[in-house]
């Protein structure tokens, strides 16, 4: 093992496929799960409210463009938590040695993050109140959409 500060190749080599498979999956499960829950027969209007956080109540004008950038977003969010996740467990060996639970808690901490942080600073309308039913759903979501994936993509390529 070096005995530099430095990361060794064999880490560096594996953190892009950790990134890249956990983001991807994620960035396509937790849209999925937001079409399918809160838009169904209208499903431009969840990455078109995903790209409002940068371009306001323009982004539902804007047809196919703002969907487009909603998504390459939402996308762009998936990896930076996968990311987040990966750099973290280079320090902490419990995210990769107990992945499943890691990943679970994790899933919550990106949801409060987003919820609490993120988009109320964003540029995004500020919406309705949500039912608690649909809050603790995505909530849960959370864990095994969000976190779980990450968690368990970041063990593999640890390996």
């Amino acid at each position: 093992m070096p005995t530099s500060s430095a990361v060794p190749v064999r880490h560096r080599r594996r953190a892009l496929p950790a990134i890249a498979v956990g983001g991807a999956i994620v960035g396509g499960l937790d849209l999925a799960y937001a079409i399918a829950v809160y838009s169904p027969h209208a499903p431009l209007r969840i990455p078109q409210n995903i790209a409002s956080g940068v371009l306001g109540a323009a982004s539902f004008r804007d047809g196919a463009r703002s969907a487009a950038l909603g998504v390459v977003l939402h996308f762009v969010i998936a990896l930076g938590a996968a990311a987040t996740y990966y750099w973290a467990s280079r320090k902490l060996r419990v995210l990769v040695e107990r992945a499943v639970l890691s990943g679970m808690i994790y899933g919550a901490l990106v949801y409060v993050f987003m919820h609490q942080v993120v988009i109320p600073l964003s540029a995004a309308p500020a919406g309705g109140h949500l039912p608690l039913a649909y809050q603790a759903a995505e909530f849960v979501e959370h864990w095994f959409f969000v976190g779980l994936p990450i968690a368990l993509s970041v063990r593999h390529y640890s390996r």
